[in-house]
């Protein structure tokens, strides 16, 4: 691929996901703060949003009619949302989504659609229900701009697609510092797998879903010393920002302080220095010395787990004990995430395994909870 002349190669560099809105105590979106975001998001130049159809049960691509699409001109702004086979249950049902998303978010087509969270547990169904050939005949038609996948399998299935469907136009893919070299998520592999194939990149969880704004104390001590100034976000962002072939970095930013943070570096960004660099491997280098569960809390394992079980509020309960060893505080959480109405705790897991097939990062889930049950006892 020609390095510099890409799809999306114009695009600025932060986009914003539409994942993890800003919400009020009974569930509901802070639609005005949204609107607010959004507005500086946009004041700043910047254009790209992405959400889902599975986003928040359908909420996130409302959300984005409401603050965006009802409130700006179409061709100041670009919409990636994806179709989700795992949800469907038949080809019909699987196409149908595409008429509900441009209804929600009311953009009349989207600039990106994707294949969504493509893997080896869902692999089947998307060729089942056609939806490789769904997507092209949706290009043809003028619906969509531009297609491509989020992946979350391993690297010989991500070049297997890209070989078996070469017309693909780009590839999402989770891109961390923190994951860059993890056996699981294999960040570097299957990056070099998509550049490979000459196909440009999306990145998401480049802050790990929220635990690279916050990460362990020795990087922390790292990345202070190195540049005092700078926020913890602003490193992991910046440096999945800065490799080749980068269509945009997605940001889930939840509120207005995230926004800004996230524009005071991304306004008019620039690449890591080699020193900067530096400074990143020895952060990578402490992750691998660190034991902590992966999770990002995305909650895709909790949507089918049959004992209502609060997943990922349990393995941030365990983090804070392992990681931060704040046992206290890791119980009080543990307890007030199982003393939820309805809620079970991590013995009550009957390891059906519904989440691990859902499960973006690979985790043992039924092993951690095991783990979590056993120290929260």
């Amino acid at each position: 691929m020609d390095q510099e002349r890409y799809l999306g190669a114009s695009t600025p560099k932060l986009g914003f996901g539409f994942m993890r809105l800003p919400k009020f105590e009974d569930g509901s979106f802070d639609i005005e703060q949204v609107k607010a975001m959004v507005d500086r998001f946009m004041d700043a130049g910047m254009t790209y949003f992405d959400t889902a159809y599975v986003y928040d049960n359908g909420g996130s691509e409302r959300a984005l009619k409401e603050a965006l699409v009802d409130r700006y001109p179409r061709d100041r702004f670009t919409i990636a949302t994806k179709v989700n086979a795992r949800v469907a249950e038949s080809a019909a049902d699987a196409r149908q989504q595409l008429t509900t998303s441009l209804e929600r978010t009311g953009a009349g087509y989207f600039d990106y659609y994707l294949l969504h969270a493509v893997q080896e547990s869902n692999i089947g169904k998307y060729d089942e229900f056609g939806l490789w050939d769904f997507v092209r005949e949706q290009k043809e038609a003028g619906t969509i701009r531009h297609w491509g996948f989020s992946f979350h399998g391993t690297p010989a299935l991500l070049d297997e697609l890209l070989t078996k469907h070469p017309d693909a136009e780009f590839v999402q893919l989770q891109i961390n510092y923190a994951d860059w070299e993890h056996p699981e998520v294999a960040s570097r592999t299957v990056y070099e797998i998509a550049r490979k194939h000459g196909k440009p990149v999306v990145i998401m969880e480049p802050v790990k879903g929220g635990m690279l704004a916050n990460p362990i104390p020795r990087v922390q001590e790292l990345l202070r010393a190195a540049k005092p100034e700078a926020s913890f976000a602003s490193w992991a962002i910046r440096y999945a920002a800065s490799l080749d072939g980068v269509i945009t970095v997605l940001s889930g930013m939840s509120n207005l302080e995230q926004i800004d943070d996230n524009l005071s570096f991304m306004r008019a960004f620039e690449p890591l220095s080699a020193e900067e660099q530096q400074v990143i491997r020895a952060a990578q280098d402490a992750f691998a010395d660190m034991e902590s569960i992966p999770c990002t809390a995305c909650r895709y394992c909790t949507d089918g787990c049959p004992m209502h079980i609060p997943i990922p509020c349990i393995f941030a309960a365990r983090n804070k004990q392992t990681v931060w060893g704040l046992d206290e505080h890791a119980k009080k959480d543990y307890e007030a995430a199982v003393g939820a109405e309805g809620a079970g705790g991590a013995d009550a897991c009957i390891a059906c395994g519904q989440c691990e097939a859902a499960c973006p990062q690979h985790i043992h889930i039924i092993d951690a909870l095991r783990t979590c049950a056993a120290a929260f006892a």
